[in-house]
């Protein structure tokens, strides 16, 4: 790597780093359906208004040792884990697409996923308005992109939410309570839209890996009983990410190694 292109990796770190505590906006507001632009960021507790060299992603979490500066309230660890996943997140997508609209298109997705993850682990939902941005932007995006084609995009549309669907819907006839919820689906909706077929269905299938087996480590701690609510957004993030990162060589590698095609 040139120092160049060093140079872009970290200035893309950086729009991460920013870009992830705008998530945070987004993860404590949204589900309070208050506004993410007004008012202002403040602190929670003490509503006073945060200053501006008190918004600087991850290092005014430690110059402040986690506290308000005004009232002292602890500030949860989740805003600045936020913000360095996403730099890392922003900083692949670049390694793996370059300086293209395609990075655009992921970056817009990513932010969507974080948003979600953070959002159903804290509080068992995906957001309407989260799923319809996220499909408004993959819509925007799709022709400037240009990675996927549009029947692409209907396949994976079709072929992840049609599968979710069916086993909400089973889930109900069979055990009679949901299997996962309607939120799961919608969002499968947008993983579709971005990552077109067969990638999303990759997605669907590495989610339900992932959850799977995360599962069962939980009931060997008995951490996690049997019936227990584990939020399967994170899982569909996970897997959407996974699959966006190596899908295709995911996909190359069962056909060769498993199914002999060459």
């Amino acid at each position: 790597m040139s120092g160049y292109d060093g140079i872009i990796l970290f200035f893309t770190g950086m729009l991460g780093l920013i870009a992830g505590s705008f998530i945070n906006v987004c993860i404590y507001r949204i589900p309070l359906k208050e506004s993410i632009l007004f008012p202002p960021s403040h602190c929670p507790n003490c509503q006073k208004k945060i200053k501006i060299y008190d918004l600087l992603p991850v290092i005014s979490y430690l110059l402040l040792r986690g506290r308000c500066r005004f009232c002292g309230e602890r500030i949860g660890i989740r805003y600045p884990l936020v913000e360095i996943i996403t730099g890392m997140l922003f900083m692949a997508l670049l390694l793996k697409f370059a300086l293209t609209p395609v990075l655009l298109k992921y970056a817009v997705l990513t932010c969507i996923l974080v948003i979600v993850t953070f959002i159903d682990l804290e509080h068992y939902i995906i957001p309407n308005g989260v799923v319809l941005a996220g499909l408004a932007a993959g819509i925007l995006l799709h022709y400037p992109a240009g990675d996927v084609t549009l029947m692409s995009s209907l396949y994976g549309i079709l072929s992840s939410a049609g599968f979710l669907l069916f086993v909400y819907i089973l889930s109900l006839l069979i055990f009679k309570q949901e299997g996962m919820g309607l939120g799961d689906v919608k969002l499968s909706l947008v993983m579709g839209l971005f990552l077109g077929w067969p990638l999303s269905i990759m997605a669907i299938f590495l989610a339900c890996c992932f959850a799977g087996g995360l599962g069962i480590f939980l009931l060997l701690l008995k951490k996690k009983a049997r019936g227990d609510i584990i939020p399967f957004g994170p899982f569909l993030a996970m897997g959407a990410l996974t699959s966006l990162m190596w899908g295709k060589q995911i996909i190359e590698w069962y056909a060769k190694t498993i199914l002999h095609i060459s």
